[in-house]
């Protein structure tokens, strides 16, 4: 008798979830032992039934897939995971891999990919949609490992202001890492257009919480206390986007610039 392959599917799409479930089920070794609706509910439901392989979105509510893949990996560190997402993007796809996804299927191509990617993800095989570049799940050669830190940086005026800190985000997002902005709102949209005119995918960027842009006139007050004994301890009191952020590059080992 063939083993079982228990799978739970997370995806905030009814529609979706019932496709899966019907693709799935014309396996009879695939058996969906649950289903759920947003991020956090698929890290409890993970660490409650422990399934062999988990379907996961990336745009779930309450959490996204790709910090549920990275809770999931601690909560159910045998579990194997499969994105199935509608978005392109490299910089997504490369973040959900190294998140702990095994494969990545684009939802248009679900149709001919998705048994096939279970199969090789069950196998502990990489699984890529066709579209996306083979590397794409590679780890950076360049990534830090080194305990996170912040890095502050003064500018004399708002031109060097953009091209510098433009230039500090793009290595910053090279390198596997966060970045920070607090600036005025024409500053922002400066450092938006130069790093979209440098080839930088900064939408996706901001998707991922990797690059935080914040309006300077938001946050000015908080940065009159910063705490001494944590690294990270000034995150409690900026911006909530900023503390969100900061605690995310902590849990990922990530260096944040902020400037």
């Amino acid at each position: 008798m063939e083993e079982i392959i228990r799978v739970l599917v997370a995806d905030d799409y009814e529609t979706w979830r019932r496709y899966v479930y019907s693709t799935l089920q014309t396996r009879p070794t695939y058996q969906v032992i649950g289903e759920v609706s947003d991020g956090l509910e698929a890290v409890q439901k993970a660490q409650e039934l422990q399934p062999d392989l988990i379907v996961l979105d990336i745009g779930l509510p309450t959490l996204n897939g790709i910090e549920a893949a990275r809770q999931i990996r601690t909560q159910a560190p045998q579990s194997k995971i499969l994105f199935l997402s509608e978005n392109r993007s490299e910089d997504i796809a490369r973040e959900a891999l190294r998140s702990g996804g095994s494969g990545y299927v684009i939802k248009s191509n679900a149709a001919s990919e998705l048994l096939p990617a279970v199969e090789a993800v069950l196998q502990g095989k990489p699984f890529l949609s066709r579209g996306l570049p083979e590397n794409i799940g590679m780890p950076s050669t360049t990534q830090s490992l080194e305990t996170p830190s912040r890095e502050v940086r003064l500018y004399a005026d708002d031109a060097a202001f953009v091209n510098g800190f433009a230039r500090t985000i793009a290595t910053a997002l090279e390198n596997g890492n966060m970045a920070i902005a607090v600036a005025t709102k024409s500053q922002l949209e400066g450092i938006f257009q130069k790093l979209s005119s440098d080839g930088v995918n900064v939408g996706a960027a901001i998707e991922l919480k990797r690059y935080v842009p914040l309006d300077v006139g938001d946050t000015h007050s908080t940065f009159l206390v910063v705490s001494s004994t944590d690294g990270y301890g000034f995150a409690r009191v900026m911006p909530r986007a900023m503390g969100e952020a900061l605690r995310a590059a902590k849990r990922r080992h990530l260096r944040a610039a902020v400037g």
